[in-house]
């Protein structure tokens, strides 16, 4: 067993003390220097139960605003061959659609319904045919004032697909969100493939409805499925990268599943939660 430690700062001067105490309870062979950022212990001999220093060990990460990952054996970029990424609150900063309903002064109830649908507790179609639905006659040009204004990378992301683009790797954006954006991302980051939602638009006004089946929860782990038979290869040589329970079906049949800054659910059931550091803090799990 490894395990990797990681925040913002330089963890082996300011958390040294907290890094030391987890390497005595897990009797860890040693300590090897990443980054300034990032640690992984190695060759982990536990003596306690697995799950309760596993939560133990999170815990004690948690207050430090450190991430914590323990892995069974060390995986390397090489080991992939395709990286599937949500959008909204994972590859950029934002939610699109809670965005675009703040230009009809709906944000509040769009946003609303939006969580609830991260966490699971409504089902991914409902919710998107709602939401959507609020957003009826709002003039199309409000699209492109949300991409200009608000559509920002997520920290790291940059470093993370700079990265593995240049190992090799083909990149996915299934979303639930939109293909205006994810078009216009694609270009921006170079991405190999695209997947999302249709809004339609009637005489440049939007007129509340989706064109074709809506991309939820199956639909983004199909695609991840049908781009990994195109490229012949295995799920398992998928990484999956997301935020909401509408990602959790393609998480799960991944080689790795990472929660970026994610609701609970999620995290409990991905491989790898990064809740402080950015989308680049993969690269230090995945570092030989």
């Amino acid at each position: 067993m490894h395990l990797t430690i990681q925040g913002l700062r330089q963890i082996l001067t300011t958390d040294l003390a907290l890094i030391k105490h987890i390497a005595g309870l897990t009797h860890a062979e040693k300590i090897i220097a990443i980054t300034p950022q990032a640690v992984r212990l190695e060759n982990l001999r536990c003596e306690k139960e697995l799950a309760v220093l596993k939560a133990q060990i999170e815990a004690d990460c948690l207050a430090a605003h450190l991430d914590a990952t323990l892995s069974e054996s060390t995986q390397t970029l090489v080991d992939f061959k395709l990286v599937a990424m949500d959008m909204d609150s994972t590859l950029i900063t934002i939610e699109c659609i809670d965005e675009i309903a703040d230009m009809q002064g709906l944000k509040p109830q769009v946003s609303e319904i939006t969580e609830a649908a991260m966490r699971g507790e409504i089902e991914f179609q409902e919710s998107l045919t709602r939401r959507v639905a609020l957003l009826k006659g709002l003039n199309a040009n409000a699209l492109q004032k949300v991409y200009d204004e608000r559509v920002r990378l997520s920290p790291g992301a940059e470093n993370m697909l700079q990265t593995v683009q240049q190992a090799g790797l083909k990149t996915l954006l299934v979303s639930g969100g939109f293909t205006f954006f994810t078009d216009r991302m694609k270009t921006r980051c170079n991405l190999d493939y695209t997947h999302a939602n249709v809004l339609e638009i009637d005489q440049g006004k939007l007129t509340g409805k989706v064109i074709g089946g809506i991309v939820d929860a199956l639909e983004k782990q199909r695609t991840v499925e049908r781009i990994a038979a195109e490229l012949g290869i295995s799920a398992k040589e998928v990484i999956v990268m997301g935020d909401g329970a509408n990602d959790l079906k393609m998480m799960s049949i991944s080689g790795l599943s990472v929660a970026f800054r994610a609701k609970p659910v999620v995290r409990a059931q991905a491989d790898v939660a990064l809740n402080f550091v950015g989308l680049d803090g993969v690269l230090n799990i995945l570092h030989s």
